[in-house]
């Protein structure tokens, strides 16, 4: 719920400014760029953090061919360039939490390389206005825990939701 803080980066988040600013460098330029692509080693870096390292070749593959070609061209480089910066310096939702009102059920991935489960364990406990705020955590589980555990991730979000559907 933070953004890519030093105090998120402390429990062992992943350090956005590090990863992306040298591409976001790269690809500021007022010269066009008709043959743009992202780079193989941009392309794994989503792909290892969203999916894990490990991920199936298959899935690697496709993810690869998908983002060099929804990111080809001087407008895919600039859609890029925005996408990383906005990664890089979103602001964080830590001030609106105790807004929150509703239950609340946190899904995370014990190999969530973006967030850990330490920065989850902190940060569940500011839903403090919430009738129930859980964490649940799925060993191996992916930052993309759907695609990593997608079994998982519906029976607790159907179970979540029979017990609060009133």
């Amino acid at each position: 719920m933070d953004y890519e803080s030093e105090r998120t980066r402390s429990l062992g988040c992943w350090d956005a400014p590090n990863i992306l600013t040298g591409s976001i460098d790269a690809w500021t330029t007022i010269s066009l760029t008709p043959d743009f692509e992202p780079a193989d080693e941009f392309c794994s870096s989503l792909i290892d953090v969203g999916f894990g390292k490990d991920c199936a070749g298959k899935v690697r593959n496709f993810w690869t061919k998908s983002i060099k070609r929804d990111y080809h061209g001087d407008g895919g480089r600039k859609r890029a360039r925005m996408a990383a910066i906005n990664l890089r310096e979103r602001d964080g939702l830590l001030g609106r939490l105790r807004d929150v009102a509703c239950p609340v059920l946190w899904l995370h991935g014990t190999s969530d390389a973006v967030y850990s489960v330490a920065n989850a364990e902190e940060e569940i406990q500011l839903f403090a206005n919430a009738p129930e705020a859980n964490l649940k955590t799925i060993h191996g589980g992916q930052h993309f825990l759907s695609f990593s555990h997608p079994d998982e991730v519906s029976s607790a979000v159907i179970n979540f939701v029979a017990k609060w559907n009133k």
